[in-house]
């Protein structure tokens, strides 16, 4: 199986603030909670899940118009997620609704139909989040120990 690395580095700032440093030339990005646990000076980890699908699939559309020879205008997306608590009182989100809209009529568009029915299976991040995504936890302290998860990652341990 290929596979590749995707790493991404937060600093916390003040309270629930952080600096998301993506690297590569990339610009950094504030993320903040709203009040009344944090300012709201960036967007919240929920919104930036929500973000994340709908701009893959508008990528994926995107790429698989081209795929077929056409050159789409702009395509915009808004995602809807809907927050719920779960049995335990948690937030959560169970659902999200993603509305693509193409800038062409369908006659302006080749194949159309067939990149309808499967943009979808290319979106990483769409894909990944429907079928489940496994998170290993580490926590360590200042010194690089762990107090929380896998301790075969601690050097000489």
């Amino acid at each position: 199986m290929e596979t590749k690395t995707v790493q991404v580095f937060l600093r916390q700032q003040s309270g629930y603030a952080f600096t998301v440093e993506f690297g590569e030339g990339i610009a950094d990005l504030a993320t903040d909670e709203p009040a009344p646990l944090g300012e709201g000076k960036g967007p919240n980890p929920s919104r930036l899940l929500m973000a994340a699908i709908a701009n893959c699939l508008a990528a994926s559309l995107t790429f698989a118009l081209s795929k077929f020879g056409n050159q789409p205008g702009p395509i915009s997306a808004t995602i809807t997620g809907e927050m719920a608590r779960n049995d335990q009182g948690r937030w959560r989100i169970p659902k999200a609704v993603a509305e693509l809209t193409l800038s062409e009529g369908p006659g302006e568009l080749k194949h159309l139909e067939r990149i309808l029915a499967q943009f979808e299976e290319f979106c990483v991040v769409t894909q990944s989040v429907r079928q489940g995504i496994e998170v290993e936890l580490v926590v360590r302290d200042h010194d690089g120990r762990v107090l929380l998860g896998n301790k075969s990652f601690e050097g000489g341990a």
